[in-house]
């Protein structure tokens, strides 16, 4: 176990050996004992986790050496010990940043030993949740949190890196289930910021009447049901980024509030009148064109500019090619290890299915297909028989690629085909088409 560096600066010999050696009865902490303040400031490169400080040093008083501390250790916890039981000057260095402030006398000790306890305990808990947050950002770093090696993820990757080095808004677009909120969460945990609160808003899915209250906060009693203060995103956002999905379906009248705090980067609480600073980084997404929202009224054009920033598209998954198989495969190995299962793999027939599907759902459907096709399979092994695709076919989803007619002709077959296990005798009776024609594109490698 990493030994609790502790610092004791007392020029009273006798008085610093014994508190040193009362420290001591606990192996876990390394005590070290400095009779000036100079020679505790020299020794600060070994990061003591706590420091005891006796107010009158002789090269300096306390209150001077903490300060000094603190601009170069800010984490170092400060304990002052002083002969004098002085309550203006107890508070004034508590407010300057001191944990405590403890007097000479007969019950020093003990109330040593148990401020130095509860540092330890705040100390083990500041670490696990700094390391909670090493690991959040490992697993939304870009090659975690998006899986794919396709040319298109490429180009989204070398967009998100200019993202989490900028402190620029960011536009996100894409179908829905692209992964817009992930790719959110990766640009912030790649940032500066990322020690700070990822706080994310489904603006579609909070009623409009609610959304300023969600949005703002409100103080006690400033309508029937405001029992407490709420306190907002704006305000718990502060610091990290706020991330606003499906922005497109606010309402005009708060789109005009948002723009102001964006302008302002202050705002006042619903029946409240403190104006209340904020700074945070605004990351937002939408699968509709807000362009033409402008165009139509329905968005404000300041507020449109405003959140321009740096657009970032996500392709969706029918133009990732191989991603597809990447993605399934992550999706299998993620399933069986969360169930206890041995590891599963796709045989050629269930991926040749998956590759002629053009996913109207994109990775949010793939996911659900893989994960019941886990649990369909009987051995190790999925088959393409194992896979269920949706009924609907989306016509929608297939025009938005804009190909030729005969490229489409081309996709609408394999999908039926898919779909009715190459049964060309019915895929030509459902569709309308002659025999010959199905066989032939078949022949010639056209499907």
């Amino acid at each position: 176990m990493e030994h609790f560096t502790i610092f004791v600066v007392e020029d009273d010999k006798f008085y610093g050996q014994l508190l040193s050696f009362h420290l001591t009865l606990n192996p876990d902490y390394k005590v070290e004992l400095f009779s000036t303040g100079s020679e505790a400031l020299k020794n600060l490169h070994k990061n003591p986790a706590i420091i005891t400080i006796d107010y009158s040093l002789p090269d300096m008083k306390g209150d001077f050496l903490m300060k000094k501390v603190l601009e170069t250790n800010p984490d170092t916890a400060i304990i002052i010990i002083s002969g004098q039981e002085d309550v203006g000057t107890a508070v004034k260095l508590l407010k300057e940043g001191a944990w405590e402030y403890i007097t000479k006398d007969d019950e020093t000790k003990d109330r040593l030993w148990n401020t130095v306890k509860n540092i330890r305990q705040n100390h083990s808990l500041k670490q696990e949740i700094q390391d909670l947050r090493s690991e959040v950002s490992q697993k939304y770093s870009f090659n975690n949190a998006i899986k794919g090696r396709s040319q298109e993820i490429k180009r989204v990757f070398a967009l998100m890196e200019k993202a989490a080095d900028s402190k620029i808004t960011v536009t996100i677009t894409g179908e829905t289930g692209t992964g817009k909120e992930l790719a959110a969460k990766a640009i912030h945990y790649s940032s500066e910021r990322k020690k700070k609160p990822f706080i994310a808003i489904n603006v579609s899915a909070i009623p409009h009447e609610l959304i300023e209250s969600e949005f703002f906060g409100f103080e006690k009693g400033s309508f029937t049901g405001a029992y407490t203060r709420k306190i907002g995103k704006f305000d718990e956002a502060n610091g990290g980024t706020l991330f606003l999905d499906e922005i497109g379906e606010m309402e005009l009248n708060m789109q005009a509030k948002l723009l102001r705090v964006l302008q302002e980067k202050e705002f006042t609480r619903i029946g409240g009148n403190q104006l209340i600073k904020t700074d945070f980084r605004l990351i937002v997404a939408t699968n509709r064109n807000l362009a033409e929202m402008v165009k139509s009224n329905n968005f404000r054009e300041d507020l449109y500019y405003r959140l321009l920033g740096l657009p970032v598209h996500l392709p969706p998954l029918r133009e990732r090619n191989n991603d597809i198989l990447i993605l399934a495969n992550f999706f299998i190995a993620e399933y069986c290890k969360e169930n206890g299962l041995e590891q599963k793999s796709l045989d050629l027939s269930a991926q040749k299915k998956l590759m002629q599907y053009s996913f109207p759902g994109n990775i949010r459907e793939l996911k659900a297909i893989i994960d019941l096709a886990c649990v369909l399979s009987k051995g190790d092994i999925i088959t393409s028989d194992e896979m269920n695709f949706s009924e609907t076919y989306s016509v929608n989803s297939l025009v938005l690629e804009e190909l030729k007619l005969h490229e489409y002709t081309r996709k609408i077959i394999a999908h039926f085909l898919s779909k009715y296990n190459n049964n060309v005798v019915l895929v030509a009776q459902k569709l309308g088409v002659g025999k010959s024609t199905i066989y032939r594109m078949l022949k010639n490698k056209e499907i």
